[in-house]
């Protein structure tokens, strides 16, 4: 039995919107609002039973950068879109014409442009186990061609499993990629930095990237490198494995290429001061693995590695790439992704 409470709210520039708790009993809880289809927290007990927040948020929605309010727009929790990720010199091809689109990271498109997904209303709907939440992004919108709906299902599934599950359809040719963005912290939200975690990815290969961020085209082999997770080792220790792909002063900000295909398990992560385990699935054909190196930076609430992101998604500047996987939506298709996150202890 799930309980799905919907909490009215305002923003200080008097839009209307609302926050939708979803809780199970002996359970985790989930926090959910419309303003960037934004997940605001998980609620989860430690090894002896204590809760905490593992999502680093906000406690008042109005107080986010997506709001309005100051500080570093992170896409703190939100829904990004239409395009996840980058594109570089934020112009792709689309059936033998330029689309140019808006630049909100240099000369580059970053999580669907200055306005994008996770800064707009959505409209919530209670579901009988969650919420379901739509938008209706028009042709053009940030440059991207042709009009899109989306919807966004935030469900819980038993007493330990969150369900986020993206769908959009558009009429006209376009490109999409939309992922949850959370930054967790399996510590609780606020409790030291991530690098203690201990991290297993399902996955020999990544992309490599150049100083922007953006995939250089080279598909690099795990072995041997401190991108290597695929036995479970701690964030940090991999770290100390030099690494031309982790320059001085950054960290970990890179998609690794997922085997196989439909729902199956990506990844998994434990604190060992906590005992919270996460274990994450999807249909994706990528998990961008940032550890959050940057995210103290440009008025953030938060210290660099105070949360980690493990974003189910596509690739990123696919459109740019021809040999990567397609994101490409074309009119009587409908896009899908799913995220399955299963919370748990371990000692």
């Amino acid at each position: 039995m799930v309980d799905v409470e919907r909490m009215p709210t305002r923003l200080k520039d008097g839009r209307e919107i609302a926050v939708f708790r979803l809780s199970a009993r002996d359970g985790i809880a989930v926090t959910v609002a419309e303003l960037g289809a934004t997940l605001m927290g998980i609620e989860a007990p430690d090894r002896d039973g204590r809760m905490a927040n593992i999502v680093l948020g906000l406690p008042d929605i109005a107080a986010y950068p997506s709001a309005g309010a100051p500080g570093a727009d992170v896409c703190l929790g939100g829904s990004c879109g239409r395009f996840a990720n980058r594109i570089g010199g934020a112009c792709l091809e689309l059936d033998g014409r330029t689309v140019r689109l808006v630049a909100n990271e240099g000369r580059n498109h970053l999580h669907g442009g200055p306005d994008g997904f996770h800064r707009r209303i959505w409209k919530g709907e209670r579901l009988s186990d969650g919420v379901a939440m739509t938008i209706d992004s028009p042709d053009g919108d940030q440059g991207w061609p042709g009009r899109l709906k989306a919807i966004v299902e935030f469900r819980l599934i038993g007493s330990d499993t969150v369900s986020i599950t993206y769908q959009a359809t558009t009429d006209r040719p376009t490109f999409v990629n939309l992922v949850s963005h959370g930054y967790f912290n399996l510590d609780g939200a606020g409790c030291g930095d991530v690098r203690q975690h201990e991290l297993l990815i399902a996955s020999d290969r990544f992309l490599a990237i150049d100083t922007a961020a953006l995939p250089t085209g080279e598909v690099r082999d795990v072995a041997g490198t401190a991108f290597d997770f695929r036995s479970r080792r701690a964030i940090g220790d991999a770290m100390r494995l030099p690494d031309v792909q982790l320059r001085p002063g950054r960290g970990y900000n890179h998609c690794y290429i997922l085997p196989g295909d439909g729902l199956r398990p990506a990844a998994s992560l434990r604190s060992p001061r906590s005992g919270r385990t996460m274990e994450l699935a999807t249909d994706q054909a990528g998990l961008q693995f940032y550890d959050g190196y940057a995210l103290g930076r440009g008025g953030s609430p938060f210290a660099d590695r105070a949360g980690l992101c493990l974003e189910a998604q596509g690739w990123p500047d696919s459109p740019n790439h021809a040999a990567f996987p397609s994101a490409r939506l074309d009119p009587g298709e409908t896009y899908l992704s799913q995220l399955r996150l299963r919370f748990g202890t371990r000692d």
